[in-house]
């Protein structure tokens, strides 16, 4: 048995300068991730997904929706999917995490699985709650799954897919909007394709059609 499954970034949302650790703060899309989502739904509405899940958070739901042509009553929030729990670090500058909570922003770059900020997670943490949510969803799946999560979730079970350290996740590229194929074939699940991209030149369409195999295809 084989099965995709969409595995999205939501659209963009308002960054403020200087920039700020945004995880669990419940932000919706801008404008330009709301034409996002929408010219992605345009790309991707021949598949007839059998299941939509999301973050319960608004700029995933909002994604979920507007791609999938779905009302919001409709798609499955799923918490393990919310973004990393930042913490006593939500909303602050690196300038203030650094004056508040001296040392420790070094501390996190040197051990990005396992540092934890004040009452926050660690992305090993992340890992131990949205990565097994992921391969029980994918087991139950009837058919073509949309997913819509965030970059540190994202990259994350990308990782462990690929079975990289959680130290090189920020290598990961995960634009607004991007998506990432997995297939789930008989007792396993691999990464096909990641942060694919729609351009003039090059429609998302044609990209996954040219990724899949033809058996594959005609789950499309």
């Amino acid at each position: 048995m084989q099965n995709l499954i969409y595995l999205l970034r939501h659209g963009e949302i308002d960054k403020p300068v200087p920039r700020r650790f945004l995880g669990q703060t419940d932000l919706p899309l801008n404008d330009n991730g709301i034409r996002q989502a929408l010219a992605l739904g345009e790309q991707l509405k021949s598949i007839e997904f059998k299941q939509v899940c999301c973050s319960p958070l608004q700029r995933a739901v909002q994604t979920a929706s507007l791609v999938s042509g779905r009302n919001p009553d409709a798609i499955e929030p799923l918490a393990a999917l919310k973004e990393i729990n930042l913490g006593a670090w939500e909303g602050l500058t690196v300038a203030e995490v650094c004056a508040r909570f001296p040392g420790t922003y070094e501390q996190r770059g040197m051990d990005l699985e396992n540092f934890r900020p004040a009452e926050g997670e660690s992305f090993g943490d992340l890992a131990a709650r949205c990565y097994p949510a992921l391969l029980t969803l994918a087991a139950k799946a009837p058919g073509p799954v949309l997913i819509v999560a965030h970059a540190g979730v994202n990259r994350v079970i990308l990782s462990r897919l690929q079975h990289q350290p959680l130290q090189r996740l920020l290598e990961i590229p995960q634009a607004y909007c991007g998506v990432n194929l997995l297939l789930r074939t008989s007792g396993s699940l691999r990464l096909v394709a990641c942060n694919l991209q729609s351009t003039n030149d090059n429609r998302l369409e044609t990209q996954i059609k040219n990724i899949l195999s033809p058996e594959v295809n005609r789950y499309l």
